[in-house]
This record gives C-alpha cells, sequence and structure tokens, in this order.
C-alpha cells in the first residue's frame, strides 16, 4: 500500500511539473528595483560592518563580524538575483527565486546567534534554536518546491512547526537569560533587536501563503516585499546593535553556579 500511494504520488507530481510551461510568470522592472535597492543597501551596510569590526576591541568584535555575514551573503543572494542565477520555474509556471533561501540556510541562525551572543546564552541552547530554525527554512523551500498540493501544505505547516520554537526561544529564554545579568542597557537592546527580528518574519510566511502557496502575489510584488522585510531584518538590525556599541561589554554565557556550604 505504501508503494502504491508513492507511486501515484510520483506520477501526480510528474503531470503537474513545470517543465511542459510555454510560459512562465517571472520578475517584471519593479521586481529588479526592488534587488537593485536591496543589493545597494546589503552592500553598504556589509561595508560598514566590516569597518566597524575593524575598528573595535575584541570582545565587541564577534557582533560585527555576524553583522559582517549577515548582510555579505544577502548581497551575494541578491546580486545572483539580479544576473539571472539562483531562480527556477514552479508549479503555475512562477517564477521561483530559490537563492532567497540560500541566504536565509545561512543568514537566519547567523541572527540567532547574534542574539544568543547579546543574551549571553549558553551555546547549546543557541545551537538547539539555530538547529530548528534551519529545518525550518528546508521546509519553507520544499513547501514552495512542491507540485502535489497536499505536500506543499505539509511542508508548509511543519516549517510553522519549527517556526514557533524559534520564536519562543527569541522572546522567552533569550530574554530570560538577559534578565538574569541584571544589566538594563543589554536588556534594552536585546529587547528591541529580539522583537524587530519577531515581528519581520512573521511576515515572511504571509508572503509566502499568497505567493508560493495560493499565487495571489505578483512575483515582482513579492520580490519587494521580501525586499523590504530582509532590509529591515539585516540592516536595521545591524544598525541597532551598532547603535548600542557601549552596551555590548563582557557577555559571556551565563554561568549558573551554585554554592554548597
Amino acid at each position: 500500500m505504501p508503494l502504491t500511494m508513492l507511486a501515484g504520488a510520483t506520477a501526480a507530481a510528474k503531470a503537474l511539473a513545470p517543465t511542459a510551461c510555454t510560459t512562465i510568470e517571472e520578475i517584471g522592472s519593479t521586481g529588479i528595483g526592488g534587488l537593485i535597492l536591496g543589493f545597494l543597501a546589503l552592500t553598504a551596510t556589509t561595508i560598514l560592518m566590516i569597518a566597524k569590526a575593524a575598528n573595535t576591541d575584541p570582545e565587541r568584535r564577534k557582533y560585527y563580524f555576524c553583522n559582517t555575514f549577515i548582510c555579505g551573503i544577502a548581497t551575494f543572494a541578491y546580486f545572483a538575483m539580479l544576473s539571472g542565477q539562483g531562480w527556477t520555474a514552479i508549479s503555475g509556471c512562477r517564477q521561483f527565486f530559490y537563492a532567497h533561501y540560500v541566504d536565509w540556510l545561512l543568514t537566519t541562525p547567523l541572527i540567532i546567534l547574534n542574539l544568543g551572543l547579546i543574551a549571553g546564552q549558553d551555546f547549546v541552547t543557541i545551537a538547539a534554536v539555530c538547529g530548528a530554525d534551519v529545518l525550518m527554512i528546508i521546509s519553507g523551500y520544499m513547501a514552495s518546491v512542491s507540485v502535489v498540493t497536499t505536500v506543499k501544505w505539509f511542508w508548509f505547516l511543519f516549517g510553522i512547526g519549527m517556526f514557533m520554537p524559534v520564536v519562543y526561544s527569541i522572546a522567552r529564554t533569550f530574554r530570560e537569560t538577559v534578565i538574569v545579568r541584571k544589566d538594563p542597557e543589554v536588556l534594552e537592546l536585546y529587547g528591541k533587536v529580539a522583537w524587530l527580528t519577531i515581528i519581520i518574519w512573521c511576515f515572511y510566511p504571509i508572503v509566502w501563503l499568497f505567493s508560493e502557496g495560493f499565487a495571489s502575489f505578483s512575483v515582482s510584488f513579492e520580490t519587494v516585499a521580501l525586499m523590504i522585510m530582509d532590509v529591515v531584518a539585516k540592516c536595521a538590525f545591524c544598525f541597532m546593535i551598532t547603535s548600542a556599541h557601549e552596551s555590548l561589554g563582557a557577555s559571556g554565557p551565563v554561568s549558573h553556579s551554585r554554592e554548597y556550604v
């Protein structure tokens, strides 16, 4: 029975595959303009973060290294999309930029790492949250390229299932670690960058729903929307950390030691 179901799903996938597309809904001039703006914003931020990393002390440099790679990887992704690379046709004969997912697969764990470093969270917890995040991105990609509708929505639900613990960890687990440190400046900084991240990340599945999900948004509209969210989630994130330079002192993982008498 399982083999029969698999064979049926495979046959359905072949029938729905976009290889027979005579025309593809592609990005328009508005979308290309969005890619250009995103590329310029991310490039400028990358250069500024490199300069910051080169002119700061070793303790604070780790934050700027994370910021540099967050924006640098995204810059490469936007350059690829501007060059006509990093895309394929998906079900419905729609242009799909998988370069975004390569970007997010690498940069969202770095954002979580930076949040964890600011909070002083232990690296095991940071690694666990990054693992859930990676599964979330992979699920989103698989949902996008799925040609069988049922499979597409199962992948989407898997992604949402991984998204929930990521949000919980950023909003609760990491924040509790900051509270234990009793540093009001770091607590204020963490609150700002954490909620910026959570709010912006919540818009990504919404855009997906009306793009790869229901195909209500045009490719250009989706591209511009993702560009705005990428710039805010990355560039604004980096500048908020930079503006709190003096607060980024010693912030290693908190050790929960007990004294026994």
